[in-house]
């Protein structure tokens, strides 16, 4: 039986266009690398409990330190950052870097320019639903990636509906292939 791509969040009809499922966590890799201006948005639900020794805010951590990507907080989540001794590049409200995501004008957290790759970690499914479509059909050159456990329709790229267990596997797989430990 295949994997199905399936939204988590009941009776949401994404359209015609729907995410690519992350089916090999080398996807997540190569598109990390190809990227020229990556930036990971991360939420405050990565601070909570996934299993018993693993928290996503670790794993946010453990690629930013890797890839160089730059992370932005939204809600508290500065403070857990901070806690473990890792300054984000940014803090701003979750729609608020949806919104400037999608606006071509926006110079980026560093005034280089554009993103091409955002990565979406921790965020509310509902918000990140909002979000996420609000990119897909208003930016121009941005691709998305839903690093969440659950298939989210209007990413670019998504993980389907996984386990806990499945997702460490799948995110310990992507660090390890980044080059980290």
């Amino acid at each position: 039986m295949g994997v199905k791509a399936e939204p988590w969040q009941k009776a949401e009809i994404a359209g015609p266009k729907k995410a690519l499922l992350i089916l090999k966590p080398e996807v997540v890799v190569a598109m990390v690398k190809r990227a020229k201006r990556p930036i990971l948005v991360v939420g405050h639900l990565a601070a909570e409990d996934y299993s018993d020794d693993v928290k996503m805010i670790d794993y946010a951590i453990r690629m930013s330190k890797t890839t160089g990507i730059p992370v932005v907080a939204t809600a508290h989540t500065t403070t857990e950052f901070i806690k473990r001794g890792f300054q984000p590049a940014g803090w701003m409200p979750a729609m608020d870097i949806g919104n400037r995501l999608q606006d071509p004008e926006w110079k980026g957290l560093d005034g280089k320019g554009p993103y091409d790759l955002a990565l979406f970690m921790g965020l509310p499914y509902y918000m990140e639903f909002v979000i996420l479509a609000g990119l897909k059909h208003f930016s121009t050159n941005l691709k998305t990636l839903s690093l969440d456990r659950f298939y989210n329709p209007h990413a670019t790229w998504s993980f389907p509906n996984l386990s806990v267990k499945d997702w460490n596997e799948s995110f310990e797989l992507i660090i390890n292939k980044l080059g980290g430990k």
